[in-house]
């Protein structure tokens, strides 16, 4: 197996079905190289479970809450060279799956995310339009990923650890720091595609107000031990009522 896709999904069914066949698009364009899909079941209660089943190459079952979990228990069960970490709620244009894998082909590269931008606004312009374009220049310049798309080789993923599971939220940045130092040590680069955006979700900007999104993020910047303590983290697990089937 030449790569492996993970989609960590939890109550993901409105969802999942788009996402995969992004991804199955990108797979055909690369008709010489052999990849897996692995969606890893995070407890779900919808049809996730079912859809997976039925999109999916191999389903892993994940009982304990936390994307970090999910995501290593699929990269452990996977079999590809190269790992591509892509949540449930995002598109990926083929060309970033290419460029991606061949990136990491060429041996002068070794991980890395690409940019990205939400698939509505919501009319919020602070946090649907600028905070993105933010990211964006963040991850460009620190040369930090997305947790909605993450590519490495399996020896790096090995190397690192994987992801901490010892904190609930912005997981992403810290495999992205201690991926980047191995990649030093080994002489190549941790690339961020600034072409084709992956599309993500903006879900959380229908579920909440720009004010309580802003106040996360504060909570991350000012008091970063928060994201060790579940219960400071609502905001990247609760679903609010009537928000439909979907989880965050």
């Amino acid at each position: 197996m030449d790569y492996s896709i993970i989609i960590p999904a939890y109550n993901e069914e409105l969802y999942l079905p788009t996402t995969i066949k992004s991804l199955r698009v990108g797979m055909k364009s690369l008709p010489i190289l052999k990849g897996e899909i692995i969606v890893v079941d995070n407890n779900s209660t919808d049809s996730t479970n079912h859809l997976s089943h039925e999109l999916a190459d191999k389903v892993v079952f994940a009982k304990t809450r936390g994307i970090a979990f999910s995501r290593n228990a699929g990269a452990y069960e996977s079999q590809g060279e190269y790992i591509v970490f892509v949540d449930a709620d995002t598109q990926v244009h083929p060309n970033t799956l290419l460029e991606a894998l061949n990136a990491m082909q060429s041996g002068e590269v070794g991980a890395g995310g690409a940019n990205l931008r939400f698939d509505q606004t919501h009319g919020k312009w602070l946090c649907g339009v600028a905070m993105p374009n933010l990211w964006n220049w963040i991850s460009r310049t620190f040369r930090l990923a997305a947790g909605s798309f993450i590519f490495c080789t399996r020896r790096l993923f090995v190397e690192s650890g994987g992801f901490s599971e010892k904190i609930y939220a912005g997981e992403e940045i810290y495999f992205s720091q201690s991926v980047k130092k191995l990649c030093r040590k080994q002489n190549k680069d941790f690339l961020i595609l600034r072409e084709n955006p992956v599309v993500t979700s903006s879900r959380k900007l229908e579920w909440f107000s720009s004010t309580r999104i802003m106040l996360n993020l504060f909570l991350l910047l000012f008091f970063p031990l928060a994201i060790r303590f579940r219960s400071l983290c609502g905001f990247w697990y609760e679903r609010p009522e009537g928000s439909g089937p979907q989880g965050s």
